[in-house]
């Protein structure tokens, strides 16, 4: 799936990101609205990681839905 299509149905997919990220918060991933580097930005922050895990993480992530 790619990234447009993950904005436009983010309402749906955004309860799969918190089982994959429990720790960030439902208004985080309200903000978040499905954009990529926000996302990346709020995992990198939150789990402590540097960038290029965070998007490892989500790449894998998107690839899998």
């Amino acid at each position: 799936m790619n990234w447009d299509q993950i904005e436009g149905k983010w309402k749906e997919l955004k309860g799969r990101a918190r089982s994959s990220w429990g720790e960030l918060s439902d208004d985080e991933l309200d903000r978040i609205g499905g954009k990529k580097d926000e996302l990346i930005g709020r995992i990198q922050q939150r789990y402590g990681l540097e960038r290029e895990e965070a998007e490892r993480q989500v790449d894998d992530w998107a690839r899998n839905l």
